[in-house]
């Protein structure tokens, strides 16, 4: 389990995007074309949250990946901070 955490975290992000991208198309869609008031604060509601979870997930993918070059680099080459 230790080993793979880089991954995990790489494969939670991706789920989150997918997850945030499904949300998307589901609840907020395309926005209507006429709209009413409610209409548009009840798309509005929803696509944030659908941003914000694809940002989330984004992140976290980064983090991960981040992680695992810097976990590569650390065994194949030895810590950066001993010299």
């Amino acid at each position: 389990m230790r080993r793979f955490w880089p991954v995990i975290l790489v494969a939670a992000g991706f789920l989150l995007l997918l997850a945030g991208s499904v949300y998307d198309v589901i609840f907020a869609g395309i926005p209507d074309q006429d709209p009413t008031p409610e209409m548009s604060a009840r798309y509005a509601h929803h696509a944030s949250i659908a941003s914000l979870t694809r940002w989330l997930g984004f992140g976290i993918m980064v983090c991960g990946s981040v992680a695992g070059i810097v976990r590569f680099r650390v065994r194949r080459f030895g810590s950066p901070l001993v010299s």
